[in-house]
């Protein structure tokens, strides 16, 4: 579980992953491999989103690591 303060790491996503509770796509924004600061995390029933610092949108945390 991630949390506020963080270091993560975009591992990548699918459609599929984006699309699971309306995620913003981060495929176009984020680097694969690059390391971002959790800003906030949004825990759901099924999935968990999380705000990186310095980027607009809340993304599915299993694209990261």
């Amino acid at each position: 579980m991630f949390e506020k303060g963080d270091e993560v790491k975009f591992t990548g996503c699918t459609k599929e992953q984006v699309n699971f509770g309306c995620c913003d796509d981060p495929r176009d924004i984020l680097m694969v491999d690059g390391k971002y600061t959790v800003e906030d995390v949004d825990v759901h029933d099924w999935h968990t989103k999380i705000k990186l610092k310095g980027i607009n949108g809340q993304f599915n945390s299993v694209c990261f690591e």
